[in-house]
């Protein structure tokens, strides 16, 4: 592990400003992401930020009946909260499913979002990777594919989008508030939050420069039945295969976005529309456009049967 200087701070807004007046500064609060890929000095920060002390650390109901989730509500505290379980089970789920315990005691809820889209390649310093060395390339188009994006990917990256919860907070529709070191506040729809690869892979969010989440906030309620399915190599401590965050309404509509196929979680709402039609038409339309490997295209036809299961799971 390389150097680096130190820094606590104890507001956002001075957290905001102590990232811009750093240059190569990363910010730090669980760790869970960052330190693993420090020591493989992958991410190299010359200066940590600490936001551990910042306050962002309460689930709280908002004025319009959603509920807004500190930036540092950790993983294991959003799983168990009463209302999380009562009005939005399909995150509560997701979030169980994912790491293990000891990792969703520390991981956070801004940094479970901002977690790195990789794959073996990324963490393999000996091979090129467009995600660590813009124009090296990419050793994952050629080598083992079996795990990655069959959807969103591009030439310069077939990486897949690791995480369970920002999968359920896009079948919720959530929001991510920020603020910059000027202490002006914006809203990111979550839908909008992710970039897809492209020719930057490097490029993961549309966070702009030194901008630090400080809450997620959900809308109120939209009932239903959530359900939440991760297919896996085994039956803990692993990425999804794929995964489906679904919010199932009686009259057969509802919205599902998809995890383990694309570099980020993936939802397309004009397909919702074919629900009522089945899984088939659905995920024909969900998947149109899918560049699969030999070693992946199997995550195609796990995608439809996936979602077969979940809406069958749903009228039961």
């Amino acid at each position: 592990m390389k150097s680096f200087t130190y820094q606590r701070v104890t507001t956002p807004v001075e957290a905001a400003a102590a990232i811009a007046a750093k240059p190569g500064a990363k910010f730090l609060a669980g760790g869970t992401n960052l330190l693993d890929l420090m020591k493989l000095q992958i991410e190299t920060p010359t200066h940590l930020i600490d936001i551990g002390r910042i306050g962002l650390d309460k689930i709280e109901p908002t004025a319009n009946g959603g509920v807004r989730i500190g930036a540092l509500v950790t993983n294991t505290d959003l799983a168990a909260d009463p209302l999380i379980r009562k009005d939005y089970g399909i995150l509560s789920r997701a979030l169980v499913a994912g790491a293990s315990g000891q990792l969703r005691n520390k991981a956070t809820t801004a940094g479970n979002l901002l977690q790195r889209t990789r794959c073996p390649y990324f963490y393999d310093t000996n091979q090129p990777c467009n995600k660590r060395v813009p124009g090296s390339g990419c050793a994952a188009i050629a080598g083992f594919s079996r795990q990655l994006a069959v959807i969103g990917s591009s030439d310069a990256c077939i990486a897949t989008y690791p995480g369970d919860m920002a999968v359920a907070m896009t079948a919720l529709d959530a929001t991510v508030e920020t603020i910059n070191p000027a202490g002006k506040t914006r809203q990111v729809p979550i839908s909008q939050l992710y970039r897809l690869p492209g020719k930057t892979p490097h490029l993961e969010t549309t966070l702009e420069k030194n901008e630090l989440i400080t809450s997620v906030v959900l809308p109120a309620p939209a009932g239903g039945t959530h359900i939440y399915h991760k297919v896996r190599d085994r039956a803990s401590y692993a990425f999804a295969l794929v995964s489906v965050a679904a919010i199932l309404f009686k009259d057969g509509t509802g919205r599902i976005a998809v995890g383990g196929i694309a570099p980020k979680p993936w939802r397309v709402p004009g397909a919702e529309s074919l629900l009522p039609s089945g899984a088939k038409p659905f995920s024909a339309k969900l998947m149109e456009g899918a560049r699969p490997t030999k070693e992946s295209e199997f995550k195609v036809n796990l995608v439809e049967r996936t979602i077969a299961l979940v809406l069958k799971e749903g009228k039961s």
